[in-house]
């Protein structure tokens, strides 16, 4: 377990930053008003040295009883943790986490998941603290990454009414269930079941949360939907009283007002035994390392399910044939037989093998883009209708090949044809996504980004949220412990074991008007750039 071994690397650490103090004490047999007592403390940096050979400085009685005394309480200090004696060279025990650090050497207590007896009624563990301990928010000094802005862009809707509780209601015909937070502890009213298991692992998501920042997030009450497509048409809430229900959802489009938030295969995807997002990144960069970009296979790859809709069946029609050559490799993913052959297909560390990747929408936003963008390979990004919370910080041509939805076959030939011309610059945008992936969409910050945004949608509620009657009270406990097999194997991988020691990374400020349309108008413009090669580049065939 992730926690077990970071708990040890803690006590490595303290072992080394805590050696034994020598110290000895010479007694002058003379009976003399100045009997001396000498006394030597071998310096910290010379523990290793055999005592014999330390020089004492003969000193009063009086002081030396005093100097004792002094020393003492100072190992009494370092023992506990109230005084850091660490200097250069010593580690210290250091989360990296992306808020200001603490260099003090001290044990970090986990909180691994209590399990009742199977004739015992499951409860929440109470020694979980309530609060973190460390600085107030101001205190940060690592700003968020650029994508937390449309946390703001999201939540404008409201900023001018505020949310009251018939607005919330208003949201209540479709959500799956009513999330509800009260002085750190998670309530939950479902309304009907979810596809799979996302409504479980997005709660599961929201717990670790509040483990992470225990006492940090404010009261709040919201609804969420689980279904992939958006459902809040921005023209039907139209004029200064309008008032559109805040819905929570994966993913959302450029019509419609849903509040996006991390999907829940960021703690584990139990029906096709994907690991939690931590994990998987771990298992790409190994996957990477194996197989460098010049020694990956020069065509497109794609695999996954073209039934789930019309733009995937059209996709499969670009598979290289004897009379066509598209440049792509495309596979149909089958995942009841996959789960029947236990998997052995479906290792995401396995797929970084082809120089460029293809993604393209399912029924709505698809899981799969994450790992794609994070294997090193250009991705080959069919233009989408819908976005999820971070691609809307990436950039075409900096992070990934912008692929026409209507022409595909002939746009991805094209964007082959160019990387293999250009290595290095295709090189280049595949590495520059990889680097998004496993540093601005490191785990610890879906976990920033999601306090931040219910932070900041708590900010605009126009009541006090109240427990509702009929809810149940939510814990790691109570959802994981009576779980088996992959369902819990997951949850226990994704589980928080300790609150945070550093602070979540600054919220940047929203967008000026201009600043927005300038960074939508670049990558307007860099979608054109490329459908204007794509363009000479046929012209120049015929």
């Amino acid at each position: 377990m992730l926690g077990i071994k970071k708990k040890y690397y803690v006590k490595q650490e303290l072992d080394d930053d805590k050696p034994s103090i020598h110290g000895r004490i010479k007694r002058n047999n003379n009976n003399d008003q100045n009997h001396q007592t000498g006394f030597c403390l071998m310096s910290m940096l010379e523990l290793q040295k055999p005592i014999i050979d330390t020089p004492c400085w003969p000193v009063k009685k009086a002081a030396a009883s005093t100097i004792i005394a002094v020393f003492l309480i100072t190992v009494l200090m370092v023992s506990v943790g109230w005084l850091d004696i660490s200097f250069s060279g010593v580690s210290s025990y250091q989360n990296m986490g992306v808020g200001s650090k603490s260099t003090t050497a001290r044990h970090k207590p986990e909180f691994p998941l209590e399990c009742s007896t199977e004739n015992q009624t499951q409860t929440c563990r109470r020694d979980y603290p309530t609060t973190t301990g460390i600085p107030p928010m101001n205190t940060s000094k690592v700003e968020c990454p650029s994508f937390f802005r449309w946390i703001h862009e999201d939540l404008r809707h409201w900023k001018q009414t505020g949310i009251s509780r018939d607005m919330i209601e208003g949201a209540r015909k479709t959500a799956h269930f009513r999330l509800v937070i009260v002085k750190g502890k998670a309530y939950v009213e479902k309304y009907r079941n979810s596809i799979q298991t996302r409504d479980k692992f997005t709660l599961w998501g929201i717990l670790q949360l509040l483990r992470m920042y225990p006492g940090r997030l404010p009261d709040l009450e919201l609804m969420f939907d689980c279904d992939d497509r958006p459902v809040v048409r921005s023209r039907d809430f139209q004029g200064p009283n309008a008032r559109p229900p805040p819905l929570f959802r994966y993913c959302a489009d450029e019509w419609s007002l849903d509040i996006v938030f991390p999907d829940w295969s960021f703690w584990g995807w139990a029906e096709t035994n994907i690991r939690p997002w931590r994990n998987v990144l771990k298992e790409i960069k190994k996957g990477n390392e194996r197989r460098k970009w010049k020694e990956r296979v020069p065509y497109a790859y794609w695999r996954g399910n073209p039934s789930v809709a019309p733009t995937r069946k059209d996709l499969m029609k670009c598979n290289a044939t004897n009379k066509n050559n598209w440049n792509t490799l495309l596979y149909v993913q089958d995942w009841d037989r996959e789960s029947k052959q236990g998997f052995k297909q479906s290792n995401l560390g396995d797929q970084c093998t082809h120089r460029y990747k293809i993604y393209t929408e399912g029924w709505a936003w698809s899981v799969s883009e994450k790992y794609i963008l994070a294997c090193d390979s250009m991705t080959l990004y069919v233009r989408s209708r819908f976005y999820d919370f971070f691609i809307r910080g990436m950039q075409p041509l900096q992070h990934y090949w912008p692929i026409s939805e209507n022409t595909k076959c002939k746009s991805l030939k094209f964007a082959v044809e160019w990387g293999n011309i250009h290595p290095k610059k295709a090189q280049a945008i595949g590495e520059a996504a990889g680097k998004f992936l496993h540093e601005d969409l490191k785990m610890d910050n879906v976990y920033d980004y999601m306090f931040h945004l219910l932070n900041e949608y708590a900010k605009l509620l126009k009541f006090e949220p109240t427990v509702p009657p009929g809810s149940v009270e939510l814990c790691s406990e109570t959802m994981a412990c009576p779980r088996t097999g992959t369902w819990k194997k997951l949850m226990v991988e994704s589980l928080v074991m300790s609150p945070s020691d550093v602070t979540p990374c600054g919220m940047p400020p929203p967008y000026e008007p201009q600043e927005l349309r300038d960074f939508l108008e670049t990558k307007a413009n860099s979608t054109r750039q490329v459908e204007m090669w794509e363009s000479q580049y046929w012209l120049s065939q015929y």
